[in-house]
């Protein structure tokens, strides 16, 4: 079952932040301030249950944020969405594109966004310490990505 989007305020957004173990100050709601030739807003995606410690929006918990930045084409009444480095969702659901996704692009749609651009902080791929020691050290290895990661991330 998709999860609901809809608008949330900049006190509900900064409540979800605070509650995650990081997140980028590019989804924060003060980015979108500083960003002066684009419209911001702040977007929450809902589950169907009630309680479970986070802010209750129209009978739903808050189990996901975003800042969007709409920037205008000129002469047209449509937009770029860019969620920079976000949105802050779960990543790792199996059902990323039905439930998360698609009730987002259509919420951004129906804001006149002709083109979603989104940063989302996954890590595909990571190297250890010593992997980047050695990488460096042997003259063969131009670029990081032409070494052997040693850790790999499949649902990324």
């Amino acid at each position: 079952m998709p999860l609901r989007i809809q608008p949330i305020t900049r006190d509900e957004h900064l409540a979800f932040v605070s509650g995650r173990s990081s997140a980028s100050h590019m989804q924060v709601p003060s980015w979108g301030e500083v960003k002066p030739d684009w419209r911001a807003e702040s977007l929450g995606w809902f589950d169907g249950e009630q309680g479970g410690g986070r802010e209750e929006h129209g009978g739903g918990r808050l189990v996901g944020a975003g800042l969007v930045l709409y920037r205008p084409l000129p002469k047209l009444k449509r937009y770029l969405a860019y969620l920079p480095e976000g949105p802050l969702i779960d990543w790792d659901a199996p059902d990323l594109c039905e439930r998360w996704l698609a009730p987002m692009l259509a919420h951004l749609k129906r804001q006149g966004a002709f083109s979603v651009k989104m940063g989302p902080p996954v890590v595909a791929r990571r190297w250890s310490p010593e992997a980047v020691k050695a990488a460096i050290a042997d003259p063969a290895a131009r670029r990081l990505r032409e070494v052997e990661a040693t850790s790999h991330e499949p649902g990324a």
